[in-house]
């Protein structure tokens, strides 16, 4: 037990014994400054200096630029640019996917490779394919309430607002039809022949949807209209519009031509769509 605490005694005696640091002028010996020191004040000074430094290093890399070059760390302005980034990939994505289904119906239109379905020749919205209503005969009360419903609409002040809308197409372009509209042998147009370089004329009021060359038709055109419909225009000789104008019914979008693989003289190969159908355009235009 004394020995035991003998050696605290030593212990302490060492971490308290008193030395003096002194520093001198080389070549004079002269005594410039001189401290009193202990093991234990100089344990505590550099312990109390090493957690100064620790705590500056770490403010200084936590709210400084310096941080960036540590390896392995991504400041805050790349992972905003990375998810910027992130989303202008992803809205490019969906426009590419937008743009390709658009190209694969326009693709469908210029080869003609759809089903095709029998249309309604007396209206130009009954092209989906639909079967009609089968007609029922009403009953006695069916026609009592129909007529009492309509006595008391007789005096309604509003008007239904599902009226329909009267459409009217203008003849791309005068001509003798040489070739018609046959499903069958998936020509889905009329060939209209007319002489060289006459001018064609957008058949009603649209947008331009494409506009450029293919080696099996020549120079193309085709125009979206409203109530879901899409003329096409092929073999022509040149091109008045781009793909993105906007067209009025009867301005000049392109001028007769022979161009294509696919053509044995001037015409114009024009087609009538809606809804994803072909339509006979002799039921709606009058091409003499």
């Amino acid at each position: 037990m004394s020995r035991k605490k003998g050696e605290k005694k030593a212990i302490t005696k060492k971490l308290l014994h008193k030395y003096r640091l002194v520093i001198l002028n080389e070549d004079t010996f002269e005594e410039r400054l001189s401290f009193k020191l202990t093991r234990l004040n100089v344990f505590i000074l550099v312990g109390i200096s090493a957690i100064i430094l620790i705590a500056l290093t770490t403010l200084l890399i936590a709210f400084t630029p310096l941080r960036e070059y540590i390896p392995g760390y991504s400041s805050a302005k790349l992972k905003l640019q990375a998810q910027q980034l992130l989303v202008k990939t992803d809205s490019l994505k969906t426009v590419i996917d937008v743009n390709e289904q658009q190209y694969a119906s326009i693709r469908k239109v210029l080869t003609g490779d759809l089903k095709t379905i029998e249309f309604d020749k007396d209206s130009i919205e009954n092209t989906s394919g639909v079967p009609n209503e089968i007609t029922i005969q009403p009953s006695k009360e069916d026609s009592l309430l129909r007529a009492t419903v309509e006595q008391q609409d007789k005096y309604n002040l509003f008007e239904s607002a599902s009226t329909p809308v009267d459409f009217a197409l203008f003849p791309p372009v005068k001509g003798i039809i040489s070739s018609g509209y046959d499903s069958e042998l998936k020509h889905y147009a009329v060939d209209v022949v007319t002489e060289k370089d006459e001018p064609v004329k957008a058949a009603a009021d649209g947008t331009i949807i494409f506009a450029s060359w293919t080696a099996d038709t020549g120079h193309v055109l085709i125009i979206e209209h409203a109530n879901n419909l899409i003329t096409v225009y092929k073999h022509n000789a040149s091109l008045s519009k781009e793909q993105g104008d906007l067209v009025k019914a009867g301005e000049v979008i392109a001028t007769v031509g022979n161009t294509g693989e696919l053509t044995t003289g001037p015409h114009l190969h024009f087609e009538l769509w809606n809804n994803g159908y072909p339509i006979n355009p002799i039921n709606y235009i009058d091409f003499k």
